[in-house]
């Protein structure tokens, strides 16, 4: 076991690298612009999705459509620089590979899955959306596992997938390695989308959780799959498949994508306000120096917590480990330690899991900045 369980963590910054490498390099396009969004209808053609109550048989993939198609023209018109590309739009069966191939091939800025959940029972209601990551529970194991049966439609699909078995909770673990790289931006964008569906739409509010979907795992770019509401539940199913709900969720979508942009791009920022409403100086991506080490030198840490609240680095719950404080925008991050190589790191990595923080990932710093892993890589390698 502890053979297998080291494996997993080489395997991890193997992922990692092969993320940081994929990712758009001088593209020509502006470091922060986020101006190609990938939208994706969920199923379609032989593959309904989940279904709706007897009384309509609503189709997962009819109103993920629908919803897609809106968002699409949403953008379209109110933010014509940005480009807008689906991966479907109309009912064809478009295999989970394909939609990321999509993604990567266009050196997509950002990609969206739009979902429908259903559950056994008619109570469960509400929008949740999802990043990459660890399953939490097992109720969020369940529905990626509902979600990742597309692949069964599919020919040749073990080997495309690398052996991913949607059935076996076990190829879990290997799929939630990916995606690290881009997880800040991922949960951000869930974030505000999570807020709108909340705020204007008045919808139930399940948060943002995460889980290994296929769908969101090969893309190289900030990712997050939307669970809209379930169609198991009556007065849900009625809503979704109404045109007044339909338009609704879409522009709920479209407004939290916009101030995400905006975000990302720091047109909503005022960095003198910022820093003069701060209480007390947070350590941050422009100070942060190791203990004892060059400016200039590459360190490795393990990064435990993103939230959207500070957190005092005292609280009892990072369990006892040493965190340094990271404010980035309006999420605060919380890593552990400030390792001269990846050995170190893992060692880490290894003592955060063992305290339950199982979402752990290892980032890489020079000279107080975050650099891409595999760059972090290459320094070490030559000198």
């Amino acid at each position: 076991m502890r053979r297998a369980n080291s494996g997993w963590w080489l395997a991890a910054v193997f992922v990692l690298a092969f993320t940081a490498t994929a990712m758009p390099q001088n593209s020509g396009k502006e470091a922060n612009r986020v101006g190609v969004i990938v939208l994706d209808a969920g199923h379609g053609g032989k593959d309904p999705g989940n279904m709706g109550t007897k009384r309509y048989k609503t189709t997962e993939k009819d109103v993920a459509l629908a919803i897609t198609l809106l968002v699409g023209k949403y953008i379209n018109e109110g933010m014509p620089d940005v480009k807008v590309i689906y991966t479907r739009e109309d009912d064809r069966f478009i295999e989970l590979m394909e939609r990321d191939n999509i993604a990567n091939r266009a050196k997509a800025d950002v990609f969206l899955s739009i979902h429908c959940n259903a559950n056994k029972s008619t109570d469960p209601h509400g929008c949740e959306t999802y990043v990459m990551g660890l399953h939490k529970t097992e109720a969020n194991m369940r529905v990626a596992m509902k979600e990742n049966e597309s692949i069964l439609l599919e020919a040749d699909h073990a080997l495309k997938y690398d052996g991913y078995d949607p059935k076996d909770p076990e190829s879990m673990i290997a799929l939630s390695l990916r995606q690290n790289a881009y997880l800040d931006h991922s949960l951000l964008l869930s974030s505000l989308i999570q807020a709108q569906f909340k705020d204007r739409v008045g919808r139930v509010d399940r948060g943002v959780k995460q889980a290994g979907f296929l769908v969101i795992s090969y893309t190289t770019m900030p990712a997050a799959l939307i669970e809209l509401g379930f169609l198991t539940n009556a007065e849900e199913e009625d809503f979704l498949q109404s045109t007044k709900g339909q338009e609704y969720m879409a522009s709920a979508i479209y407004r939290a994508f916009k101030e995400y942009k905006d975000r990302i791009e720091h047109k909503d920022v005022n960095f003198s306000e910022l820093e003069a409403k701060a209480k007390t100086p947070a350590k941050d991506s422009t100070t942060a120096r190791s203990a004892g080490g060059k400016a200039d030198e590459v360190r490795f840490k393990v990064q435990i917590v993103t939230s959207s609240k500070r957190i005092p680095t005292s609280s009892p719950k990072f369990k006892g480990l040493d965190v340094e404080e990271v404010q980035a925008g309006d999420l605060w991050k919380y890593s552990v330690g400030s390792e001269p190589d990846l050995d170190g790191a893992r060692k880490v990595q290894d003592l955060c899991k063992s305290k339950g923080f199982e979402g752990s990932f290892i980032t890489a710093w020079q000279g107080g900045k975050r650099i891409d892993l595999q760059q972090a890589v290459n320094l070490l390698r030559d000198p």
